[in-house]
């Protein structure tokens, strides 16, 4: 079902691929519809849920946690977004078995749909074919080096022909005043390499310098080590001939971050700029609620107190500095289920200060996405959701009244289906711009 939303139109593409296309999905699209074709056939009573609260209200807890530790699992979006395709449906015919409530109502599974879209932000394709390599990737990072130069490392996705950690750095640059330009750029084979880790996070030193944390090799193997990249360019500063090299940072022996799909952000305290490592999961804990503080001028571990009520473990969340702080939003919590919450880790004399910002009306949980602020505002860009049968567009925050708003976004001249889940976003606030990069899936 929903076979018009991104997923909906990927999915029926795969089976036409196989000779095997789907039929009948324009006229039955979802629930509501399939329910009314058995009543009008004349069946007696029909009831039907998508998989998602079926897996979440009907299946019993001891057999939910079996099959959540068959094996490494690290693929949620698919899961969530296939669930959300798929639903269970059960018809009867006779007095006796329709008074019998195949699937009744649960509080457990509450729907939670977002507000009616107050505006539309029109998407367009910024890079063609002839301007370099696509970013076919996801679970990659990306940072805005300066105004117009874009890097990306990691994550999966095509390289040589085949789908797989993607080892090759993509640099994105403006090509003109509407148009960006791709090209792969090389590590010099000294020292450190580049380990192809993915859901790890990338944050910007100076216009040459970026710190990537954290990662992931495989569901079983976390990226160790704090990398530092460094960029050398030519003469003329041109990023034609950029090379880049990888060094460790931090002692060698430093395994305090063995997580990924965490969020790091920028904070200040006591007039020194740190970088705070929230949240994620590791190979032991399907959900950590840690947090680690690092200086950014030593690249050293330290403890600084924070007050307040501590949050809800989660991964897959948003991040973002404001007045000091961070703005944690969303992700996946400790139930594998999306959360709605915004906090605040708030600068006070003593530390920090945790604060829920609560939001009216209440935005659907979802994870997955990206944010950002702008003129006071927080942007929820895509994401995730199983509350909710509508696609996430971008959900706007007003920091100070705490008021939301929902944006659609109009994929018209996007010749794809714009999956946002597993993507990156760079915000140009000169150009009241987003620039939204790689994501989906394989």
């Amino acid at each position: 079902m929903r076979p018009h939303d991104a997923f909906g139109q990927f999915m029926q593409q795969h089976f036409r691929q196989l000779n095997s296309p789907l039929h009948g999905l324009d006229r039955f699209p979802d629930v509501e519809a399939q329910q009314h074709r058995f009543l009008q056939a004349g069946w007696t009573a029909c009831s039907a849920i998508d998989m998602n609260e079926f897996y979440r209200c009907f299946l019993p807890s001891e057999e939910r946690r079996r099959m959540e530790h068959l094996e490494p699992f690290d693929e949620f979006e698919e899961w969530h977004l296939k669930c959300a395709h798929y639903f269970i449906l059960a018809a009867s015919r006779g007095d006796t078995l329709s008074q019998t409530l195949v699937f009744p109502p649960s509080e457990a599974f509450p729907r939670v749909n977002p507000a009616s879209p107050s505006g539309i932000f029109p998407a367009n394709v910024v890079t063609s074919d002839h301007h370099g390599p696509d970013l076919k990737r996801y679970g990659h990072a990306s940072v805005l080096l300066s105004p117009g130069c874009i890097l990306s490392t990691g994550g999966f996705g095509e390289q040589e022909g085949r789908h797989c950690r993607v080892s090759k750095f993509h640099l994105l640059s403006r090509y003109c005043d509407s148009e960006w330009k791709g090209k792969h750029i090389r590590s010099w084979r000294t020292g450190a390499q580049w380990d192809g880790r993915l859901y790890h996070t990338m944050t910007r030193l100076s216009d040459t310098q970026v710190l990537a944390l954290g990662g992931r090799l495989s569901p079983v193997t976390p990226a160790l080590g704090i990398l530092q990249l460094h960029f050398v360019e030519s003469e003329d500063n041109s990023t034609q001939d950029l090379n880049v090299t990888v060094t460790k940072a931090g002692a060698d022996e430093d395994t305090t971050l063995s997580c990924w799909r965490h969020s790091t952000t920028e904070v200040s305290y006591e007039n020194q700029k740190y970088l705070f490592v929230y949240g994620g999961r590791s190979v032991v804990e399907p959900v950590l609620s840690d947090w680690y503080f690092l200086h950014v001028g030593t690249m050293a571990w330290v403890r600084i107190p924070v007050e307040g009520e501590t949050p809800e473990g989660r991964h897959s969340h948003s991040a973002c500095s404001w007045q000091g702080g961070a703005l944690i939003a969303g992700g996946l919590g400790t139930s594998e289920e999306p959360l709605s919450s915004v906090l605040f880790l708030k600068p006070i004399s003593c530390g920090f200060l945790w604060e829920s910002i609560d939001i009216q009306p209440p935005i659907t949980p979802r994870y997955s996405h990206t944010a950002h602020v702008l003129n006071g505002k927080l942007l929820l860009v895509g994401g995730v959701w199983i509350h909710s049968s509508s696609v996430p567009g971008v959900t706007v925050v007003d920091l100070t009244t705490g008021f939301s708003t929902e944006y659609q976004i109009d994929t018209a001249f996007v010749p794809w289906p714009l999956m946002l889940h597993n993507h990156t976003s760079i915000l140009l606030p000169e150009e009241q711009q987003l620039l939204i990069l790689g994501g989906g899936q394989k």
